[in-house]
């Protein structure tokens, strides 16, 4: 680019996208007189769904605004909890994103997840369709214009992939009413609706029982139940002490 140049300023939480040599989060970029501000940001590295602002000379403008020579460009992180207006707030998440699927899942958000590597386009195309959140950690498929909506997932460790998800979306949270294996909902169901998919141990043992409304698969509190119980138990707390403190 040889058109004017311009001053951008990235907010700290960016600065893990930026080349090493941007680390710092500012810096002075040429850009080619035709550009939007969107693309030369992107340009940089960081996915428009990271950003909540962009701020030029003190004003805030859009995506589409063309940077003029000597512009100081602000480039602020998304402010939490974030809105995503337009459809009931639900996610997509990519083929690596399995764990993540299944506890959100578990905590009743309605979560679509692709099991195969189906390609970006059609990530894209299923995100815009079902108007769903995309969340990968993919920056090329945030990158996407025909996305609905998308954020970055930070972290490689499920634990801190659900508790920074639930901290910038702030979903309705209603455990143990999805099928942790199609996203379908949960309804109560007796032994004899579900025998055929129970060992004898298990018949003797249990007595209470849901099921899928959408695969069948059947459910109730054995061996693995302590564990999921947990990682509930610490949403909801998280949760609830999140919500206080911006009370």
């Amino acid at each position: 680019m040889n058109g004017p140049e311009i001053h951008v300023e990235f907010a700290p939480e960016l600065a893990l996208f930026l080349p090493n040599g941007r680390r710092r989060g500012a810096g002075e970029v040429p850009t080619d007189g035709v550009s939007s501000l969107g693309h030369v940001v992107e340009s940089l590295g960081v996915p428009l769904t990271e950003v909540g602002a962009l701020v030029v000379d003190g004003r805030q403008v859009p995506p589409s605004y063309v940077p003029a020579a000597g512009d100081f460009v602000a480039v602020r992180p998304v402010e939490r909890p974030q809105q995503v207006p337009g459809a009931p707030l639900r996610f997509l998440l990519d083929v690596h994103l399995g764990t993540l699927a299944r506890r959100l899942r578990l905590l009743g958000v309605d979560t679509a997840y692709e099991s195969t590597d189906i390609g970006d386009a059609a990530l894209a195309a299923r995100s815009a369709a079902e108007k769903r959140v995309m969340l990968s950690r993919d920056r090329g498929l945030l990158r996407r214009r025909e996305l609905w909506a998308g954020a970055f997932v930070y972290s490689t460790r499920p634990d801190e992939q659900l508790r920074d998800v639930l901290d910038r979306f702030h979903p309705e949270l209603r455990p143990w009413t999805r099928c942790t294996a199609c996203n379908g909902l949960l309804k109560e169901a007796t032994k004899e609706e579900v025998a055929d998919q129970l060992e004898h141990g298990t018949r003797r043992t249990y007595d209470v029982f849901a099921q899928c409304r959408s695969c069948g698969r059947a459910y109730w509190k054995g061996a693995h139940h302590d564990q999921l119980e947990a990682i509930v138990r610490r949403a909801l707390t998280e949760y609830a002490d999140a919500d206080a403190d911006r009370g």
